[in-house]
């Protein structure tokens, strides 16, 4: 059955899909799967440069190349064929994991890395980083560059009617005069505080293993500086490196991140409530769009 809008669980993926489309590559279970293919690609790059691996040989340029196309062209079809195989795995992870070892062993120059894949990694390894990408990426390609615009908005809204009276209301009766600019500027300098905050959260990842000792890691290759290749690891994912974990990386910096999502969303609900008693003073007032409807009872609204 082909997915609609019409036929979404929640508003997010129907009514609203227009207002949250340009999350849905990043934010979409497709979006997890394909950074998921991204990390474990990475990682096995990484492996094969490190000269205490033997069994691994470098992967040439051109290889890397055609490794990495495998993630940039990953299409709808390619997600589907891993829940194929996460339909037999019963393990989201895993299903990653084999899909590469199939395009793999079907690449003679890389046959013999196809065994490397996941290579002493935990799910979490994947998972974590997946996660940060995700994050980083929504939070820095669509979150901050909306939320930075809609502030310019209002700077501009602020300055334009920085002179226009406003009688101010406190308790909601009469107060003393303010200018419209004014309240405006009240929603300008909340929201940047805010959002030198979100821009500033740290996100974190780890590549450490089962328990996050690096335990098979050392029994496998105990020459390998373990703990220096998977910083440098991480660093190159653009991430910050997490040196102390369990198996799972700990998500503090995600309740930070969504701490300081939470306190914006706040400042914009006061902007809304505010424009909304506004328009009840008739300060505002609604601009009207041929065809819309405000109530289904009372025609004059």
């Amino acid at each position: 059955m082909a997915f609609t809008t019409i036929k979404a669980i929640t508003p997010v993926d129907g009514r609203y899909q227009s207002k949250t489309q340009n999350l849905q590559e990043l934010y979409s279970e497709f979006g997890l799967i394909k950074n998921r293919l991204f990390v474990e690609l990475r990682w096995l790059i990484k492996l094969s440069h490190e000269e205490g691996i033997s069994e691994l040989k470098p992967i040439e340029d051109k290889d890397c190349d055609w490794l990495m196309k495998i993630h940039d062209d990953f299409s709808e079809t390619d997600a589907q064929h891993i829940k194929d195989i996460e339909s037999v795995t019963n393990h989201d992870v895993k299903a990653v994991e084999y899909f590469i070892k199939e395009k793999l062993t079907a690449y003679p120059p890389l046959a013999e890395a196809a065994e490397f894949t996941h290579f002493a990694c935990t799910s979490e390894d994947i998972n974590n980083l997946s996660y940060a990408i995700m994050l980083s990426q929504g939070r820095d390609m669509v979150l901050l560059p909306t939320l930075y615009q809609l502030t310019d908005d209002l700077s501009i809204l602020a300055q334009r009617y920085k002179s226009e009276p406003m009688m101010s209301r406190t308790h909601g009766q009469p107060a003393t005069p303010t200018t419209m600019g004014k309240e405006f500027a009240n929603v300008v300098y909340r929201l940047q505080r805010q959002l030198l905050q979100l821009e500033n959260v740290s996100i974190l990842g780890k590549i450490n293993g089962a328990v996050g000792n690096y335990n098979a890691h050392k029994v496998a290759y105990s020459d390998v500086d373990w703990m220096t290749l998977a910083e440098d690891f991480v660093e190159e994912l653009n991430l910050n490196f997490n040196p102390y974990t369990t198996q799972i990386e700990p998500h503090d910096y995600i309740a930070e991140l969504f701490h300081a999502l939470i306190r914006t969303n706040v400042i914009l609900i006061d902007l809304c409530r505010d424009i909304w008693g506004y328009i009840s003073l008739n300060f505002f007032k609604q601009k009207v769009i041929e065809g819309e409807v405000g109530s289904s009872t009372m025609p004059h609204k």
